[in-house]
């Protein structure tokens, strides 16, 4: 039983205690060295908390940084020293990562795909798309068809791209893998991708990853309670190579079949087997990620990267960025599709956030080639739709200490799309466009 009641966090604001948290914390450190006992991280969450009773005083409110040095020191006292390198190395990366976020660095981040940003800002520059006041004339002018026709050029231009470099490999080649962060437009991408390449004559098999998650009770959760599904480790690894590596090699394999709502893995339910000419398609977030694929030699995979590099300044001269364009998303999609309601998808936001910084973001330079999915049209698109809400949300989160990072960006999408031109009419983007897997109407089965 902990005699606290309160923790100063790194901002300074003073929240309510809770052991559970740090009973999470320690799960996912296990989960991502392998373990996934629940009962062990309880068990040592117990020894924190009683070690910190030891050693702070009564009403004594505790910094997170020395509730972390704690579990560290429990963790190594009890033999877990994996857990405990894991843990260590989590909280180096976070702090490296806050270090940059407050820093204006003269050597670019190697997360950032820079080459391909440079070349989409030419490219908004060239078609006065690279301002919301520039984007805000042209709309004025009556030219949002035209815009919408430019953008569609572009994503389709770089698909063609994408197909010839896969064909010129296709005899070598065993599996393309479409990745990237959340709602960067992947299941429409893979869908157009496969057209072009069946044109050219090549097969494909689709594998469906989301059958590899392993049992919800398995899954680590987040600091609010919400289980993680955002994590490479909410996958079976160990199993997905096994079966890559047979499958390479032209074997019958079976794959599990992962129910949603049971949230529980069936293990062999379907055959699946690359016969002479076919090639796997992949559609994943953590498709870059190493230890994915890590059985499979580079030169028998295609690996594809997406992500919305828009390239447009706010009146205030910052770029709109990157992230924000996919929250909006993944806000329209999901509560169509999944009956999540946006401001869910806005307070979940940046445990995703968290999880692409680590397991995709470090890996885009990787991939054999980057597809800008950004859509300089759908910023206007966004406002009659979501504007209200969040301003409703950022008045509701400003004081609120524990959803700092809403209010963060509640407060910088509500300042974007109050500044642009809303455009209600969306019967200019075409029924096949990826923007039509978020705002719905897509003329593509996509589910």
């Amino acid at each position: 039983m902990s005699k606290f009641k309160f923790v100063i966090k790194r901002s300074g604001a003073i929240v309510p205690f809770n052991e559970e948290r740090i009973a999470n914390v320690i799960y996912r450190a296990a989960v991502s060295v392998g373990g996934r006992d629940k009962d062990k991280a309880a068990e040592l969450a117990q020894k924190v908390v009683q070690l910190m009773n030891e050693s702070f005083e009564e009403n004594y409110k505790p910094h997170v940084e020395e509730i972390q040095d704690i579990i560290e020191k429990v963790l190594i006292e009890n033999g877990h020293a994996k857990v405990a390198k894991e843990f260590i190395l989590y909280r180096e990366e976070a702090a490296r990562c806050r270090r940059e976020d407050s820093r204006h660095y003269s050597k670019p981040s190697e997360v950032i795909p820079w080459a391909k940003v440079w070349r989409s800002l030419d490219w908004a520059v060239k078609h006065n798309l690279h301002t919301i006041e520039s984007t805000n004339e042209r709309i004025r002018n009556g030219e949002f068809p035209h815009i919408v026709h430019e953008c569609e050029t572009l994503y389709e231009t770089q698909l063609d791209t994408a197909s010839d470099l896969i064909r010129e490999r296709a005899d070598e080649l065993k599996m393309v893998m479409v990745s990237g962060p959340s709602s960067s437009g992947k299941t429409t991408t893979t869908y157009k991708l496969e057209q072009r390449l069946k044109k050219l004559g090549m097969k494909f098999v689709p594998l469906i990853v989301d059958n590899y998650f392993f049992d919800l009770e398995l899954h680590p959760k987040d600091e609010f309670g919400d289980y993680d599904f955002e994590t490479p480790q909410a996958l079976d690894l160990e199993m997905i190579n096994e079966h890559l590596k047979l499958l390479a090699e032209g074997k019958e394999i079976k794959i599990p079949y992962y129910d949603f709502k049971e949230g529980k893995r069936y293990s062999d339910r379907t055959k699946i087997q690359l016969h002479e000419g076919e090639v796997l398609l992949i559609d994943s977030l953590h498709g870059l990620f190493p230890d994915f694929s890590r059985e499979i030699p580079a030169s028998q995979k295609f690996k594809l990267y997406l992500e919305p590099l828009l390239q447009m300044k706010t009146p205030e001269g910052e770029y709109i960025q990157w992230t924000d364009i996919r929250l909006i998303r993944r806000m329209l999609r999901d509560s169509v599709h999944r009956a999540y309601k946006p401001e869910q998808t806005l307070l979940h936001w940046h445990y995703v956030r968290s999880s692409e910084k680590r397991n995709i973001l470090p890996y885009c330079n990787s991939a054999d080639y980057i597809l800008n999915t950004s859509l300089s049209y759908e910023i206007p698109l966004y406002r009659p739709k979501l504007l209200a809400s969040f301003i409703e949300w950022e008045k509701k989160y400003k004081d609120d200490p524990l959803r700092i990072d809403a209010y963060t960006r509640a407060s910088r999408v509500r300042g974007f799309l109050d500044a642009i031109e809303p455009v209600e009419d969306d019967s200019p983007v075409p029924g096949d466009s990826v923007l039509r897997e978020f705002i719905g109407g897509s003329a593509i089965n996509l589910h």
